[in-house]
């Protein structure tokens, strides 16, 4: 059972969504990412030393993807998994690049298509909508972006009407602990991974699964209700 540690996170879930959630939980997060350079982010992501760089394979083994399946990176960045996914669903399925940056969907479709991964469909979301189109997806794939949702209850919401029935979320992100993270982490991640459970809960999926690979990360799987 996954257990909160304080009860501030239980009050700011309720007031998140009660109210509906009108106003983002972490304005400015974005700032960065309103017409990034794709090539800057590339040295930031795509290195060694980065975690989940370093075990990119055996991040996408774990999402147990089969050939013609639907995928969508929601947070695609630099399109680093979306080309490993698109391998994986093979040209029958279809993998969607999600992201808040024109200049990162039009960077990963581009660059998935050199390679020939011509299945790869690039798709510009707003700050509260994944804007995919519903009960198409098998599988969304959120990794290291969960923490940038300004509207993680509407954000969720339109993912789980993306999914098909039964459909699967795999999310990655940050471990938030005080006295271990770093500096970097406290200061930008505005919750950790007990507060992140329970909002994607909230909003219709339980968690079924969690991988203990990592030092800095956590990577849960989430399904569908």
């Amino acid at each position: 059972m996954i257990r909160l540690r304080s009860a501030i996170p239980v009050l700011f879930l309720v007031s998140l969504t009660a109210g509906a959630q009108e106003a983002s939980v972490n304005p400015g997060i974005n700032d960065n990412f309103r017409n990034p350079q794709p090539g800057e982010f590339v040295e930031r992501f795509e290195k060694e030393g980065r975690e989940v760089y370093d075990n990119r394979d055996t991040i996408v083994a774990k999402l147990e993807i089969t050939p013609g399946m639907t995928v969508a990176d929601v947070g695609a960045g630099t399109g680093l998994f979306t080309r490993l996914i698109a391998e994986k669903t093979g040209p029958a399925g279809k993998v969607y690049a999600v992201d808040i940056a024109k200049t990162f969907v039009d960077h990963t479709v581009m660059s998935s298509h050199v390679r020939g991964l011509k299945h790869v469909e690039g798709i510009v979301c707003t700050p509260d909508d994944a804007k995919l189109p519903p009960a198409s997806v098998d599988l969304v794939f959120i990794c290291d972006t969960y923490h940038h949702f300004e509207f993680p209850h509407k954000t969720m919401v339109s993912i789980g009407k993306a999914l098909k029935p039964g459909g699967r979320v795999a999310m990655l992100d940050f471990e938030r602990i005080e006295g271990k993270s770093s500096d970097w982490i406290m200061g930008h991640v505005r919750a950790g991974k007990e507060v992140f459970s329970k909002e994607i809960e909230d909003a219709g999926f339980e968690l079924v699964e969690e991988h203990d690979l990592f030092e800095e990360n956590y990577f849960l799987i989430f399904k569908k209700k």
